[in-house]
């Protein structure tokens, strides 16, 4: 019995319910995941994992990344209600496996999967790694710089513009609705996951920002990959900002502890950046170790 049918026959009447237990019950039924619509024809799918965008072309569905595969499976169900048309297009923003597990969802369904050339090299070698080559569906599209289609009324553009979270991060600019989704090179207020052995850097990572805050405008909406607790999944260019100024004060923090003989012991003790006291989550010690290894040489 699915989750609405048992609600529905229920032997407790929910209009004798105290509003306590009203809204515990509604909490229980609610389904795991949130759509969120941006334009009519764009929208955002959030559940577990990195966020997911999605197009309701009249030419076809597209899709930029694919959270896990029970996640990508709802994600499906849920387009499939509003759309009668083929999913045509995948995107990933990079390989990570919150991002692109879930493209073995849209095996046989979608017509093409894309991303930059050095993801499809990352996820490959991940998937050999971790032993996984069976449940991975890989980009059969890759780009190098710029890549740009017109699908339905968007011009849908990637940009590459050197490492950042890894070596081959993705901006994906929905050019008619100006709406772009960043991937994971813009964590919102949440310590991020510095991918050093996949080829991130963090002094790259912020003129990677540098270049999109000249690309984009204050008009653009931006996605995030990811946000801390109470803070918005999308944004405008003072989050892009603040994210790159987060990068250099982790930089500049670490540098000056490392000058101050501080080891790496020490400094992974730290619970706040200076100048980037917004970011308090969990996860400090991955950023303080990337900017370490990053100024010491050393992976």
């Amino acid at each position: 019995m699915n989750r609405r049918n048992f609600l529905q026959q229920s032997v407790f009447s929910f209009g004798a319910l105290t509003f306590l237990q009203k809204d515990i019950l509604t909490a229980l039924f609610q389904e795991p995941w949130k759509i969120s619509m941006l334009t009519e024809e764009i929208g955002i799918f959030t559940e577990k994992g990195g966020t997911i965008a999605f197009y309701l072309s009249k030419k076809g569905i597209v899709v930029v990344d694919a959270q896990f595969p029970e996640q990508s499976k709802h994600l499906i169900d849920e387009l499939k209600k509003k759309s009668e048309k083929p999913f045509s297009l995948l995107i990933n923003t990079h390989h990570h496996g919150d991002h692109t597990a879930g493209n073995i969802s849209f095996k046989g369904l979608v017509e093409h999967v894309l991303a930059h050339t050095n993801s499809r090299i990352n996820q490959e070698n991940s998937a050999k790694q971790n032993k996984n080559e069976d449940k991975q569906l890989y980009p059969d599209q890759t780009y190098t710089d710029t890549w740009c289609q017109k699908i339905g009324k968007e011009n849908i553009c990637l940009h590459y513009y050197g490492a950042g979270h890894t070596n081959g991060d993705s901006f994906v600019h929905f050019q008619h609705a100006n709406i772009v989704h960043c991937g994971d090179l813009v964590f919102n207020r949440r310590h991020p996951y510095v991918d050093r052995a996949a080829g991130a850097n963090i002094r790259s990572w912020m003129e990677v920002l540098d270049k999109a805050l000249v690309q984009f405008d204050s008009r653009t909406q931006f996605v995030f990959g990811h946000s801390g607790p109470g803070y918005e999944i999308t944004g405008k260019t003072d989050e892009l900002k603040a994210f790159r100024d987060y990068l250099g004060n982790v930089l500049k923090f670490v540098e000056g502890e490392i000058k101050a003989g501080k080891t790496k012991e020490e400094i992974l003790k730290t619970t706040i950046i200076p100048g980037g006291e917004e970011w308090k989550s969990d996860g400090i010690q991955r950023p303080l170790t990337a900017a370490w290894e990053d100024l010491s040489g050393k992976l």
